[in-house]
């Protein structure tokens, strides 16, 4: 075992200074001689059929290799399970250039390829094509003729009830419903989607991917092209920003690999911004919540249901309603969630997908029926604290959600806050403040992970993981570096590369968790072959010692609390003759110990706004997000996830949307000028609360994820207050100034 040193103290950054100097290398940053760059023809209808391609201008441009359409690129899979990938859902993976059918608005419909990207583009806007075009349906909002349950994607959970909710909302003192609506948004990363594949001069490739899942881009290339994995490695050290998109396999990678495959040259293929837009997003829900209760607060049902996109080929599923039946106590719930299809591409897993849109619904219903009831919001909250988990009728592995509610409280200044809207004021702004509850899930999964201690005291770790900007490198080096006692600059982790152990998609919170405890594990297992050395050399101090009796402290293996007992580990390798130690270990999570609980971390979220009566304009003033998310391994990296997930919380609330013209099934502001993110002029003081929170059931790090609690509750948190400072409901997501005024 260990002496803290590292782990739950502020550290900077490891890999800051790589990324500040430009050291850091992304997908479309690593060149070869003879490169050649691809560029993406996207489709100008959404629904409809190719008529005609003529290439025949752009083919006679100097420096143009080859233009892809469908009538030429090669079908090196045809089976739909060939293209499937780890984050897959229901129905026909999407095969870009297989035929003349066009599913969505700017669907790839040819790659030109040339020696240089100027060219390509140019030679693009040569490409004469003629469609036959068919109406698209994309409006969610229109009254469907039917919609449907959804099979669902691997690991997905359907809604279920409890109770009986129609008959004790009817017999309820106290009925509330209301529907709301939120916009799809898209993840926009500032890294555009790349893929840089070099042809090696064996044949085998070399590709850097944009990916939050090396093996995950590694398996679809190999599956689809028919490749072993020693002819397709995949490389992804650093990403500029994912959320979500980069979970699945994009595009551009298979049209890199096919290309390079076909011409037998490196080739690199990067998307625009405009066509950042055109696969997955966070899809529009329209959600229907009914609150029944009694006059002192209690909840008698809660009734709540979800109609959500999907695209026409596959069935994406999110956890939307169920966070209903988990977040309070209450004996008849009723849940529903159905999908629609669309001609749209298939949704893809956005930060904290499902809760930061179903609980937007759920924690503005409760606001709603709080003013109903004339209760105060947190109060109503606590009326209602769940103790365990009602949805999975477990217990829950631990929940200090009452100490965020009292701590986030605490430090807003909750208790003085007027109950009655539009009761606070200074000048023409109209001041109010709003509450709401986060939640959301805390899983582990398997993980490989291998440490590499030399002779000279350095400690080399790896795991093929990924770091979307969530600080891994940081982390895990910590992590490392506490488990064996060494300096943090004595310790290398190496990630983002499939020749590496084996890792899982980055993405869900798991990361920590699950790479962490490999990671712990690999080290562990070093330091007890460290022991083993030290226990042989002559009088040694520790020749009785177990595992157990020991730590790792300054470069030494001791018996606790002894610093006099410590051998140098560097001394116990020379004596045991041995350069290096390495080891390699997976970790599983204990299911038998986990099966037995839910396992979920927890949030309170405090906001207030201003708004200007006489213009609409609203200021999110400040924010306290108090988080119970188990133990912190990096502080300072740790506060920077929950603080980016305050400020997109923020952008959902009053500015995300991707606003689609329903006439040509288009994303109209498809560009960082039209498509309106929180900037920093939006945003203004946040205050993060990490609850002390103790858990030894999620894993042995006892720490839960942070990466998606950060946005939950908090778009629900600015709605509630601005209706506390307006009086004005909206329950139409964003809320902008023309809706209020």
């Amino acid at each position: 075992m260990t002496a803290t040193t590292y782990v739950g103290k502020p550290t900077s950054r490891v890999d800051g200074r790589a990324k500040v100097t430009g050291e850091a290398k992304y997908a479309a940053e690593f060149n070869t001689p003879g490169l050649t760059y691809g560029y993406v023809l996207s489709s100008a209808i959404a629904k409809g059929k190719i008529k005609k391609i003529d290439a025949s201008d752009a083919l006679s441009l100097d420096g143009v290799l080859q233009i892809f359409t469908h009538e030429n690129a090669p079908r090196p899979a045809y089976f739909d399970r060939k293209f499937k990938d780890d984050d897959s859902v229901a129905g026909s993976p999407f095969k870009p250039l297989y035929d003349a059918e066009i599913k969505f608005s700017q669907q790839p419909i040819g790659l030109v390829v040339a020696d240089s990207f100027e060219v390509a583009r140019y030679a693009a806007s040569l490409v004469k094509v003629e469609y036959e075009a068919e109406q698209p349906d994309t409006n969610l909002r229109r009254k469907p003729k039917g919609h449907k349950a959804p099979k669902g994607k691997t690991g997905f959970v359907p809604p279920k009830d409890r109770g009986n909710a129609d008959k004790a909302f009817k017999n309820a003192e106290v009925q509330f419903e209301a529907e709301y609506f939120h916009m799809p948004e898209h993840h926009n990363p500032m890294e555009m989607f790349a893929s840089t594949v070099i042809m090696e001069e064996d044949g085998k490739l070399k590709i850097y991917d944009k990916t939050q899942g090396a093996f995950n881009s590694q398996t679809y290339v190999t599956k689809v092209f028919g490749l072993s994995k020693e002819e397709a490695r995949v490389i992804n050290p650093y990403i500029g920003g994912g959320f979500g998109s980069g979970l699945r396999p994009q595009y551009q990678l298979y049209l890199a690999v096919m290309a390079a495959l076909e011409l037998k040259r490196s080739v690199r293929v990067v998307l625009t911004r405009q066509q950042m837009f055109s696969f997955g997003h966070r899809p529009g829900t329209l959600q229907t919540v009914a609150l029944g209760a009694a006059q002192d607060g209690t909840l008698q049902s809660i009734k709540h249901e979800a109609l959500a996109e999907t695209s026409r080929f596959e069935e994406y599923t999110e956890t939307v309603v169920n966070w209903s039946g988990m977040l309070y106590h209450c004996d008849n719930v009723k849940l529903g969630y159905y999908l629609r299809n669309l001609d749209l591409y298939t949704p893809l897993d956005m930060r904290a997908p499902g809760a930061a849109t179903g609980i937007i619904a759920t924690e503005t219903a409760l606001d709603e029926l709080s003013y109903k009831l004339n209760i105060d919001p947190l109060e109503l909250r606590l009326i209602n604290y769940a103790e365990e988990n009602e949805f999975e009728g477990k217990p829950f592995s631990s929940k200090a959600l009452r100490e965020c509610y009292h701590q986030g409280a605490e430090k807003f200044g909750w208790a003085r806050r007027k109950p009655q809207p539009r009761s606070t004021r200074e000048g023409t702004k109209l001041i109010g403040w709003g509450v709401a509850t986060g939640m959301w899930d805390a899983q582990q999964q398997k993980a490989a992970a291998k440490a590499n201690l030399s002779i000279d005291g350095k400690l080399v770790v790896g795991s093929g993981t990924a770091d979307i900007g969530t600080g891994t490198y940081t982390a895990m080096t910590m992590i490392a570096a506490e488990t064996l006692g060494l300096p943090l600059e004595d310790v290398t982790f190496k990630l983002g590369d499939t020749t590496l152990p084996q890792a899982p998609l980055q993405g869900g919170s798991w990361t920590v968790s699950s790479v962490g405890t490999a990671v712990q594990e690999a080290c562990e297992a070093v330091g007890k072959k460290l022991l083993k050395m030290a226990k042989k050399m002559k009088n040694s101090p520790l020749s009785g010692a177990s595992f157990e009796d020991v730590e790792f402290v300054e470069g030494k293996v001791q018996l606790k609390g002894d610093y006099a007992s410590g051998v140098s580990i560097i001394e116990a390798m020379r004596q045991g003759e041995v350069n290096f130690i390495e080891e390699e270990t997976t970790a599983l999570p204990n299911f038998l110990k986990q099966m037995k609980y839910a396992r979920n971390s927890h949030s309170a979220v405090f906001v207030e706004v201003e708004v200007d009566e006489d213009l609409g304009q609203i200021c999110v003033r400040r924010v306290v997000s108090a988080i119970a998310g188990g133990r912190v391994i990096s502080p300072k990296t740790a506060r920077s996830q929950i603080l980016g997930g305050v400020v997109w919380g923020i952008s959902m609330a009053l500015h995300e949307e991707s606003v689609l013209d329903h006439n040509l099934g288009r994303f109209m502001n498809h560009n960082l000028a039209e498509y309106h993110v929180a900037v920093n002029a939006d945003i203004h003081d946040i205050e993060v609360i990490f609850v002390e929170e103790h858990d030894d059931i999620v894993n042995p790090l006892g720490a839960k994820g942070l990466g998606e609690i950060g946005i939950v509750g908090v778009a629900a948190a600015v709605g509630n207050a601005i209706y506390h400072a307006t009086g004005k409901r909206v329950r139409d997501f964003p809320i902008t100034l023309d809706k209020l005024l």
